[in-house]
């Protein structure tokens, strides 16, 4: 049978009652084992000099206690206590402070027995104990109470080691996890000579890749099964790693842990999309998703965000637009074509996009604009130099 709260307090304080009284009743008996001792002691105090006597001329050990007993008419275990004394204590300065405590033992004896014949004495001294180690342990609970059905099963992901890992990306689809510990004391990044490193991220082993590739696939792997490397090593070549086609390119690499935020993607012919991360997790653990990103138009530039943040947009290096990604609409297709954000004119496109940090100028707010879609503004010719931005393009 369960039992309720009420129920569980109640059986607590029968159990908690019942073991007080047997304490009770142990510390009764102590308290007059002690009693009974010092009337014996009481007893040699009339006549210490014929106590000393009896002991001092007993010829045999053995009869010291019955004459004891004989010569002031006390019982075995008071005569033997009293045999048992030093004979330095055996004074009536000692006796006199011994015999003193008869009477607290009394009161003491006198209140035990009054508490062991009443509940409720018994119940107040349970107050009070509980009370006394409240005040002496008591501190807010540091875990919590939780129901039996709500109990997370740990899952297989629990039990992977977690440890902070930098991600790198070469242009020629080289991928290193190397844990950050061991960067600490590692030496340059070995890459083949003609490559380079095009990307780097920080995250930890628990984390998921996301590989995009120039075939509109997004590749996802735990990072966890992929591993560790050295900066002497060139790392994994992702076309073994992720069984992708001959021709096929990592053009870009983010990793999640709760697919919050998402991807912007900007195209030639001036769209401009905004796709939630989270449509790219999936229930089930595939590796390739088709069409994860629109194949439209030719991709520019792609990023993911926590957030919305500026970007540079130019057209063939004579124009150019600073836009806030909050202009463009969030989408829950991997494939959306977006929105227009630059009016272009026939055979123009866009051919750069970046960061508004990454572009060099002493008033950004002259490209800026707040509604989409913007035909831009032309380039002053000392951002061209700043820019490094060749010349117009022949339309």
């Amino acid at each position: 049978m369960t039992l309720g709260v009420g129920g569980i307090l109640q059986h607590w304080t029968e159990f908690r009652m019942e073991s007080i009284r047997k304490q009770l009743a142990f510390d009764i008996q102590k308290k007059q084992e002690k009693y009974h001792l010092l009337q014996g002691l009481a007893e040699i105090l009339l006549d210490i000099d014929k106590a000393i006597s009896i002991i001092r001329h007993t010829e045999l050990e053995s009869m010291v206690v019955p004459n004891l007993m004989d010569g002031f008419s006390i019982d075995e275990v008071q005569a033997d206590y009293i045999a048992e004394m030093k004979l330095r204590n055996i004074n009536k300065e000692y006796i006199l402070k011994r015999t003193q405590e008869m009477e607290s033992l009394e009161k003491e004896i006198a209140d035990l027995k009054a508490t062991l014949e009443s509940n409720t004495k018994i119940k107040n001294l349970i107050c009070r104990q509980l009370k006394a180690v409240e005040k002496k342990y008591g501190k807010p609970r540091l875990t919590e109470i939780i129901q039996e059905e709500e109990i997370v099963t740990p899952t297989k992901d629990d039990f992977i080691e977690d440890y902070g890992v930098r991600l790198f990306l070469t242009e020629q689809n080289y991928f290193k996890k190397i844990p950050l510990i061991s960067l600490r004391s590692a030496g340059e990044q070995k890459v083949k000579d003609d490559d380079y490193i095009m990307q780097e991220l920080e995250s930890t082993n628990r984390g998921e890749m996301l590989f995009f590739s120039n075939q509109f696939n997004v590749y996802k792997m735990k990072l966890s099964d992929i591993p560790d490397s050295k900066a002497s090593s060139m790392g994994e070549y992702l076309q073994n790693l992720l069984g992708m086609d001959a021709e096929e390119k990592i053009l870009y690499m983010t990793v999640t842990q709760d697919y919050n935020g998402f991807m912007v993607f900007f195209f030639e012919n001036g769209k401009g999309a905004k796709v939630q991360l989270s449509a790219y997790a999936t229930k089930a653990n595939r590796r390739k998703l088709v069409s994860a990103y629109s194949a439209r138009s030719p991709l520019v530039y792609m990023e993911k965000l926590d957030a919305d943040a500026d970007f540079l947009l130019m057209r063939n290096h004579d124009k150019a637009t600073l836009l806030n990604t909050e202009l463009i609409p969030a989408n829950a297709s991997k494939s959306a074509s977006g929105v227009q954000l630059y009016t272009l004119k026939k055979n123009s496109s866009i051919t750069k996009v970046c960061p508004a940090a990454e572009f060099q100028t002493d008033n950004p707010e002259y490209y800026r604009t707040r509604k989409i879609p913007t035909t831009g503004h032309f380039i002053q010719e000392k951002d061209k130099t700043s820019n490094d931005v060749p010349g117009q393009m022949e339309l």
